[in-house]
């Protein structure tokens, strides 16, 4: 894959007969990678694009029954809107081009998440939802075009034998009958092959093999799916520094694992109409997990480390808080404690502008995601900040719920999220517990937009009036999921920008590191 600075770059043009022989199917295996040229323009929309679709299966997933009338829908809904392929179609110019970003973004996301095991097995498990997602809204023609395409062929077992298991086929698999089994293939695969239904009690094993009916033949597909996609990784992590050492791209695909692509709240509207006096109760009622600990911490101990007055003060920017509140805020909490108000003036005071633009670069930083808050910068012993989630331990995290007077069934529901890494749907479980909502309507991604929807539930919408001192009053602030695209002065400059916020960061971060 070649990229070019030049964002009105023709592409080469290629008979019908020779785009349909390159994406014969709507479902790929992706195992050659793309060798078309792309802007850097359409690397960075294709990649943001497709971690979009990924992150809405992982939701999707843990919201509805995977396969689900509920779950297909609100999938397909997706992929429409994103532009992926994920139904057969006739070939045609427009269906080339959607099935070239699928190919292209493919291979991008695999660059941004082969870098660890975690992000690996994150990105495993969204594509293999996606591939059975597609695989299942195949017709059995193009289902057999398909294999042979792949090579994929299957033992299958005689109807002598066929009609010997017949009783146990049946009794094993759900939904099979004699007419339907008469009517297709039974292959015979190793079991671990087929472990997902083998788990499940829903296939006949025999010797160490599984017969498996054509109708399951997804389960096999799918194995094979993974294991070639597990590889992929793993060679593709070894070829990392070679493509890391492109300027252009290297900024890009670190911040890609973690990337945020909505709202940044670095300009809210409420600025000015939230008063010192509300923080108290809204870090009760509006505030997330994560801000609420922080809060707490801070109230109860007079100081935070340099992670937590990060993420906490950034946070407190985005909900409203000017730079006379914040370092009023600070300075009264700081005093209370071992720091006169000399030394606040002289070691605190500084950093707290920067944030907001006042000094060093002058530039406006944003509240931290929650993919920033859990992917980077672990808490140690003695810090308050990063993800409860995520950081904490789990007996631990359980007592902070019920503190928090959440009942028994819904910490285990937490719980039991937390346990399968989904710590942002934990989190927005958490929101639909306090707030008494079935589903909160959104997917949770920024501790800002929790703060943001919290004011909307519990004032009906109304804005947060300027300096009141009504803890339940609520701000009206636009929550667009909207992805900027790189401007041409970015393009030219080879720096693409979803990566800016992230380097800009990390250069304050290392700025006061030292600073405790």
């Amino acid at each position: 894959m070649q990229f070019s600075r030049n964002r009105k770059m023709k592409a080469t043009r290629l008979a019908g007969d020779q785009r349909a022989g390159i994406y014969p199917h709507s479902i790929q295996f992706y195992l050659q990678p793309p060798l078309e040229n792309i802007s850097l323009a359409e690397f960075e929309t294709f990649a943001v694009e497709r971690l979009k679709l990924l992150k809405t299966i992982e939701n999707l997933g843990v919201t509805y029954v995977k396969g689900s009338q509920q779950y297909k829908d609100k999938l397909e809904g997706e992929l429409k809107k994103l532009s992926f392929p994920y139904r057969p179609q006739r070939s045609s110019e427009q269906e080339y081009d959607i099935r070239k970003k699928d190919h292209i973004s493919h291979f991008i996301l695999r660059l941004a998440y082969c870098q660890t095991e975690e992000l690996r097995r994150w990105f495993i498990q969204q594509e293999m939802d996606l591939f059975r997602f597609r695989f299942n809204e195949l017709l059995q023609e193009n289902i057999k075009d398909f294999l042979h395409f792949n090579n994929l062929k299957y033992d299958t077992i005689s109807n002598d034998v066929k009609m010997e298991l017949q009783e146990k086929l049946i009794n094993s698999t759900y939904g099979l009958s004699q007419p339907k089994l008469e009517e297709q293939d039974v292959y015979k695969v190793p079991f671990q092959a087929a472990l997902d239904l083998v788990r499940a009690k829903k296939v006949f094993v025999k010797a160490g093999f599984a017969f498996i009916p054509h109708q399951e033949i997804v389960t096999i597909v799918l194995n094979d799916f993974r294991t070639k996609l597990s590889k992929a990784l793993a060679l593709t992590a070894r070829s990392l520094p070679v493509v890391q050492s492109d300027e252009r791209l290297q900024p890009l695909l670190n911040h890609l694992s973690h990337a945020y692509v909505g709202q940044d709240y670095s300009m809210q509207k409420n600025v000015g109409k939230i008063s010192l006096d509300q923080i108290d109760n809204l870090s009760l009622k509006s505030f997330p997990p994560c801000m609420r600990q922080l809060h707490k911490a801070l109230r109860d101990n007079h100081h935070l480390r340099h992670g937590g007055r990060m993420q906490y003060g950034l946070f407190l920017k985005g909900i409203g808080m000017t730079l006379e509140q914040a370092l009023q805020f600070w300075k009264m909490e700081f005093i209370k404690g071992k720091v006169d108000a000399d030394k606040f003036d002289k070691t605190y005071s500084y950093s707290i502008r920067h944030n907001y633009g006042r000094e060093g670069k002058r530039t406006d930083y944003t509240p931290y995601s929650c993919m920033k808050i859990i992917l980077t910068n672990p808490p140690s012993q003695g810090d308050y900040h990063g993800c409860p989630f995520r950081h904490s331990d789990p007996e631990l995290l359980k007592q902070k719920l019920q503190s928090y007077k959440l009942t028994s069934a819904g910490i285990n529901e937490i719980l039991e999220l937390v346990k399968g890494m989904h710590y942002q749907l934990a989190c927005q479980k958490y929101f639909e517990l306090t707030h008494n909502v079935e589903d909160c309507g959104f997917s949770l991604n920024h501790p800002n937009q929790f703060f943001t929807e919290s004011q909307k539930v519990l004032g009906g919408g109304r804005e947060i009036k300027k300096e009141s001192s009504q803890s339940d009053s609520s701000q009206r602030s636009q929550n667009s999921q909207t992805v900027k695209s790189l401007s041409k002065e970015s393009i030219a400059d080879s720096k693409p920008a979803i990566a800016a916020p992230l380097m800009e960061m990390e250069d304050l971060d290392e700025f006061f590191n030292e600073v405790e």
